[in-house]
């Protein structure tokens, strides 16, 4: 898995991506003059004028472009996966990626929210600053929403010690869930933590910290089917309005089906 800046070269690849999740599924939501209305919107040349101002970005499989984000300064735009490749985490790598990329240089993110995604994004923590409604052709309507989620930069290096997290937010693939339990410990740049609950009998992990609070580790685990998983993740952590950690995590099993993931952890 690779997610690389967008070149001219991908102009045809990032145009199918778009168009065929638009029209495979934005049908199932919107009037047809809706989804007409996105694809006008999301035509070539403009998608052309963003990889030129290189706001575009791909994520490959296997050196195959399945997925697609653009960044605008603290928006995050056009975010699109293969329908095919849809429900196994590739959208929240993207999310993560986006939300990385933003808290850089911001302190809040914005971007407008879909039907088929509103729900992820309140999960997410977004919050719906306005409605919109467009008229389009046949008399249809598009109805889509503007929110925001506050992203608050610490000033100081942050330790994990003593740390505890519980998931907000998994991929399917997951094995875990609101009932596991993460105790973090940490010395010098060294991380470590057990945890347990849902379905997960006892797990470990172990990785470093950066200087910016970063985590890179390995974990495994054993589950209810007595069986042992073992991944790799890394997590990038964004500060509150009150001060907790949520931790944003992009993960890959090392074993079983070798998928990817994404998950939200929030801090007790």
């Amino acid at each position: 898995m690779n997610i690389r800046s967008a070149s001219l070269t991908d102009l045809g690849f990032v145009k199918d991506i778009v168009y065929e999740t638009i029209q495979t599924i934005y049908s199932r939501y919107y009037p047809k003059g809706a989804v007409n209305f996105f694809l006008s919107h999301h035509c070539e040349a403009n998608i052309e004028t963003d990889i030129i101002s290189q706001n575009v970005f791909v994520l490959e499989i296997e050196a195959v472009p399945i997925g697609t984000v653009t960044i605008k300064e603290f928006e995050i735009c056009r975010l699109f996966v293969l329908p095919q490749y849809q429900g196994k985490g590739y959208g929240g790598v993207l999310l993560n990626f986006a939300e990385r990329v933003i808290a850089n240089k911001y302190t809040k993110i914005r971007l407008d929210a879909s039907l088929p995604a509103k729900e992820i994004y309140l999960r997410r923590g977004y919050k719906e600053i306005e409605s919109h409604s467009i008229l389009t052709e046949n008399g249809d309507y598009l109805f889509y929403d503007i929110m925001e989620k506050s992203i608050f930069i610490s000033n100081s290096k942050i330790n994990y010690n003593g740390k505890i997290f519980i998931p907000k937010v998994n991929s399917e693939n997951s094995e875990v869930d609101e009932e596991t339990m993460f105790q973090y410990h940490q010395s010098s740049n060294i991380l470590w933590a057990e945890y347990a609950g849902g379905e997960v009998i006892r797990g470990h992990l172990i990785g470093t910290v950066s200087d910016n609070g970063v985590l890179d580790f390995h974990y495994q685990h054993m589950n209810e089917k007595g069986q042992i998983r073992i991944g790799q993740c890394r997590s990038t952590p964004h500060v509150l309005e009150n001060g907790k950690l949520e931790l944003h995590e992009e993960w890959q099993w090392l074993n079983g089906d070798k998928s990817v993931g994404s998950s939200i952890l929030i801090e007790r």
